[in-house]
């Protein structure tokens, strides 16, 4: 569950599905009593229907939860008090989201009404504290502002977390921040100095690929799998780009891609360089050949039997075919051709 939770950047997902109301039709039966009086032996069967669907309803939970289990698993050590982490979290906001569909008074309600039925002390009493706290913390989250400067800049979000960070220290324990947002923490923080990394201008991007690559590499072992190829890809474009864009060498360009992904990804992706070269060529000599045809004196008619052929003859494959006729229609619109970089 937790290798799911890549979203972090303070989004909560919201569970929403649809409501769960049953509206059963009457059974048959047999009788001169239900054929005299079919619509109140209709209406007195919804009813009963109604109030048994009322009587299995969760009352912990809104209607937009129904089909979902209480997401409500917090662990407790021998002891029987509270070991906060992000299942306490997780609880904590499944009542949460049920803003909108209920009122604040409603969802505390609720809460207690499960923590009461579910947990014993010490715990029992742990639990709402903590429980009472949290939403005085989300609560004051709404109101930090947001910090001066450019969204484009690695300090920017870096002030933001920080904020969050001293907010949390007002509300909380060392103990319960590691608990509740360990995780997020993680995250948060690789992000910010990956941001600082490809932002910094005193950095080679061989030199950046490098710092990257280390600091992917101090990540827990499961955020690694989740992450390992958006992020490399995301890194390959931009570290290609700022290289590609300032005329740097081909050599450059291997030495990035080999200290962010290694010698085996590197030797594929030069293979597809090669192969999106010869693309890029072919398809440049096509339209210009093409366009020789287009603005001859031949008719209509001829000119495109020897468009035609001149695509049969330049490209061997239907599905190369079909791509440059694609071409053909961004050139024709006086479109930037839709390379690969």
């Amino acid at each position: 569950m937790q290798k799911n939770k890549l979203w972090i950047l303070l989004i909560i997902a919201v569970v929403a599905t649809g409501a769960l109301i049953y509206w059963l039709a009457p059974s048959s039966s047999t009788g001169t009593e239900q054929n005299s009086h079919p619509s109140e032996q209709n209406l007195l069967q919804q009813t009963e229907e109604q109030a048994a669907s009322s009587a299995q309803t969760d009352p912990f939970s809104s209607k937009s939860q129904q089909d979902t289990e209480v997401n409500c698993q917090m662990q407790l050590d021998a002891g029987n008090r509270l070991i906060v982490n992000e299942q306490t979290r997780d609880c904590f906001e499944y009542f949460i989201t049920q803003m909108g569909e209920k009122n604040m008074d409603q969802i505390q309600q609720s809460f207690k009404a499960y923590i009461e039925k579910s947990y014993k002390e010490p715990a029992l009493g742990q639990i709402i504290d903590l429980w009472n706290r949290y939403l005085q913390y989300r609560q004051q989250l709404g109101t930090l502002k947001s910090p001066g400067g450019s969204q484009e800049e690695p300090g920017y979000y870096a002030a933001i977390f920080n904020d969050m960070k001293n907010l949390r220290k007002q509300f909380f324990s060392a103990y319960e921040i590691e608990g509740l947002f360990g995780t997020e923490d993680i995250y948060n923080d690789y992000t910010i100095e990956r941001m600082k990394v490809l932002a910094d201008k005193k950095l080679s991007e061989s030199e950046k690929a490098k710092k990257l690559k280390a600091l992917f590499d101090d990540l827990p072992e499961d955020w690694k799998e989740n992450l390992e190829q958006l992020n490399k890809l995301e890194d390959l474009r931009k570290l290609t780009a700022d290289i590609k864009a300032r005329g740097g060498s081909a050599e450059e360009l291997h030495q990035m891609r080999t200290s962010l992904v290694g010698a085996e990804a590197t030797a594929r992706l030069e293979t597809l360089d090669v192969q999106r070269g010869q693309w890029k060529n072919n398809i440049n000599s096509y339209l210009s050949e093409r366009d020789s045809i287009l603005n001859s004196g031949m008719s209509d008619s001829a000119k495109q039997q020897a468009i035609d052929q001149l695509r049969t003859q330049r490209f061997s494959s239907k599905q190369d075919q079909l791509r440059a006729e694609t071409f053909e229609s961004v050139h024709d619109q006086g479109q930037k051709l839709p390379f690969a970089d």
